[in-house]
């Protein structure tokens, strides 16, 4: 059923009938008003996500636009072009088609939201401010009613007409306002018919005018469409026919794959590990590298297989000759050396197998390595210790010395690689390496000259200081009197073959000279000549900032470093530095003086004891002996008779051996190895493996390798570690190494 109508005449008698039906019209417009913004919410969130919809297909058109096909083959047929061309075809009627969707957004704020908007504001608006004035009249009018009926009638007839005239006045104004109320609120019930439909019917319309669009747009699409579907079936087919052609070619590939290998614009590719000498060790890096004998160009390019991705820059050089590596003179397999015309030194490279290391070094006109050990040194282009290596080495000196001896950081800061790569193949050249002059031309700078001269001595073939000595050299760091540790390394600089000691004094004799040393005049035994310098490095501290121990940390790895790259070694660096230290602080004595003969093992070990007494370890040094600190004598004397009690049960074992071994601790200057140890009877851990230790001191480790403990810490499965002066436990489930001197067996 429908709304009753509201007539006219029932606004002066004011029924309940009559309210009775305007509260139905007010009902019917208070729905109306919901409804209305209800769909102006929904048609404004419809109009957005038409808007995202539009901005992801345009661009999800662009992604296509961008695309390129790339086929195989210089050339492509019809079809891979009308392949190709599809998806910026596909772009094309997607941008289109998203061209026309914005004009109908655009159309339908206009013609669906602002009318609605306008319909709810101005119309239903108006019939609630009319019926907030029927409203007040209606209470106005209903309040002097009663006021008048209370009157007395026996009030003057004057004042009764007075308020009989107020009360139709009254009456009269609320009628017109209750007319006026009524006309609106059925104007609005009228005008919702068309006013509400039609701003609908434009939006559909908008929509039809899309769809007819992407109709007309389907129908122009329809020809391209046809033809596309063409090209991909003759692509299909074509690969099907093709495909079991190429399935036998790869069988053939794999049953025989030299048969079938490409003709290559090189001599000869593939992948090589290329060593590289760092300041700690050496490393093999994988080059993919390639040659041709034409230009005799040798390119190596760092790459990784497993991230497919490049290490590093690309390096070519002209190869000078090829030699195969001796199998003894090296530890890896398959390598050969290869000498360069524009690099110095030797490059040495690693072939992926003995049969592949033929076919490189036949590309290469590869030769036979010489055996000749009394050759004093190698070809020209390698560092060597010889006139030309202590040449490079003296006019680097001079020109340090000269020219930047205050320069900050000096050794510290490195210079460009390729301008230092550029000063040593200028040094090394043997037509002016010979030249008597000490000046290196000022254009190079003073870190590039100090990268030389470092560079140099990691280019020998082994360190100055020998791999032979390396051990001994670490373990006279760790002794913890400071006194035998000089001695100690005294004893060793002399045993150093005599062109490697003479530029170790060259050497220390110019660091001296870099950082902070009071030193005595030179001794006149000295053994070079450049040896009359000293102290002028090291008197600049102030200036350049390089102190003995930065001197240390820059010259250890280089002068000392080890033959294998091992996480006991990477823990030994510190102690390099410190040789390095005592070279310096002591280069008048070290290498001016006849070393006194060596410590018997007794006597070490009672030099080591009384510096034990004398100062407790602390956690911030590191420790330094292979033997047991002891705070009390109590504690010594129980020590002491477990030792002897372990080492008579060794003695009645094995007496003969602990006899011939006892010629052993005799001094030895020309003991063809340095590192050999006498029986050391001090060393209880090493005849009683995996027992229990507790903590004397408290430790923070400084290495991951290392364990943190407290004093007083239990340690189970202790036993002795490959590096002296360590031993290896496991604490809390962690196994770690400990230092010797901070525990004692339980």
């Amino acid at each position: 059923m429908g709304l009753p109508a509201l007539e006219f005449s029932d606004c002066c008698l004011d029924s309940p009938h009559f309210r009775e039906t305007l509260k139905s019209h007010e009902a019917e417009l208070d729905k109306t008003n919901k409804f209305i913004k209800e769909l102006i919410k929904d048609g404004k969130s419809l109009i957005s996500a038409l808007k995202n919809l539009s901005s992801a297909k345009r661009k999800f058109a662009d992604s296509l636009n961008e695309f390129k096909f790339q086929c195989i083959g210089d050339a492509e047929t019809d079809d891979e072009m009308c392949i190709a061309r599809s998806l910026q075809e596909f772009a094309t009627v997607l941008r289109n088609l998203e061209d026309e969707r914005i004009r109908m957004i655009e159309n339908a704020s206009e013609v669906l939201i602002t009318p609605l908007e306008k319909f709810r504001k101005e119309q239903i608006g108006a019939a609630k401010e009319a019926k907030k004035k029927y409203d007040k009249e209606t209470e106005k009018y209903c309040g002097i009613l009663e006021k008048h009926l209370n009157l007395s009638s026996k009030k003057k007839e004057s004042q009764l007409q007075e308020a009989d005239s107020q009360v139709d006045l009254v009456r009269q104004h609320f009628y017109e306002v209750s007319l006026e109320y009524v006309f609106k609120v059925q104007e609005v019930q009228e005008r919702k018919m068309f006013e509400f439909v039609e701003p609908l019917l434009a939006f559909l319309q908008g929509l039809f005018t899309f769809y007819h669009h992407g109709y007309e747009l389907a129908k122009d699409f329809n020809d391209f469409k046809t033809q596309l579907t063409i090209s991909i079936q003759n692509t299909r087919n074509r690969f099907e026919g093709t495909r079991s052609e190429v399935e036998s070619l790869m069988k053939k590939m794999k049953e025989n794959p030299l048969e079938h290998k490409t003709i290559s614009p090189y001599t000869m590719e593939g992948y090589l590990y290329v060593q590289e000498k760092r300041h700690f060790g050496t490393s093999w890096v994988k080059h993919y590298c390639t040659y041709q004998r034409d230009s005799k160009q040798i390119t190596m390019v760092p790459f990784d297989q497993k991230s497919g991705g490049k290490g590093g820059e690309d390096e070519s050089v002209t190869l000078k000759s090829c030699t195969r590596r001796k199998t003894d003179s090296i530890e890896k397999r398959f390598c050969f050396d290869v000498e360069a015309v524009d690099r110095p030194g030797v490059i040495t490279m690693q072939a992926l197998s003995e049969e592949d290391r033929r076919l490189w070094m036949e590309a290469m006109d590869g030769r036979e390595p010489v055996y000749n050990s009394n050759k004093d040194s190698q070809s020209e282009g390698t560092a060597q210790l010889d006139s030309i290596g202590f040449s490079i080495i003296k006019k680097c000196i001079h020109a340090v010395e000269t020219r930047g001896i205050n320069e900050q950081g000096l050794y510290r800061i490195v210079g460009v690689n390729s301008r230092v790569q550029k000063l040593l193949s200028v040094l090394m050249d043997p037509k002016t390496a010979s030249e008597t002059e000490m000046d290196i031309c000022a254009e190079w700078e003073i870190k590039t000259i100090t990268s030389a001269l470092k560079t140099y001595l990691r280019m020998l073939p082994g360190p100055l200081m020998m791999y032979q000595f390396q051990r001994s050299f670490i373990k006279a760091a760790k002794l913890e009197n400071q006194e035998s540790r000089v001695s100690e390394i005294h004893s060793l600089v002399h045993r150093l073959p005599e062109k490697n000691r003479q530029m170790l004094q060259l050497l220390m004799n110019h660091l001296a000279k870099t950082s902070c040393l009071m030193i005595g005049p030179v001794s006149a035994s000295s053994l070079v000549p450049l040896c009359l310098a000293c102290c002028s490095v090291a008197n600049n501290h102030k200036q350049n900032l390089m102190t003995v121990a930065n001197l240390g940390v820059v010259f250890g790895p280089t002068l000392l470093r080890p033959q294998e790259e091992t996480v006991a070694a990477i823990m030994d660096i510190k102690f390099q530095n410190i040789v390095i230290e005592i070279l310096i602080e002591n280069h008048e004595k070290i290498f001016n003086t006849v070393p006194d003969a060596p410590l018997t093992n007794a006597q070490l070990h009672l030099s080591r004891k009384k510096s034990s007494d004398s100062k407790p370890p602390s956690c911030s040094e590191r420790p330094l002996t292979l033997f047991h600190t002891v705070q009390s004598t109590e504690k010594q004397e129980q020590r002491n008779s477990l030792i002897n009690s372990s080492l008579e049960s060794v003695v009645s074992s094995n007496a003969n051996s602990i006899l011939n071994s006892s010629s052993s601790l005799q001094p030895n200057m020309n003991s063809s190895d340095p590192d050999l140890d006498v029986l050391k009877p001090t060393r209880p851990n090493s005849l009683t493996p995996f027992r229990k230790a507790k903590a004397l001191y408290a430790c923070k480790a400084e290495h991951d390798s290392e364990l943190s403990f407290t004093a007083g810490t239990v340690f189970d499965n202790v036993h002795p570690s490959q590096e002296p002066g360590w031993l290896e436990g496991t604490l809390n489930g962690k196994t770690g190494l400990i230092p010797e001197n901070y525990v004692e067996f339980l």
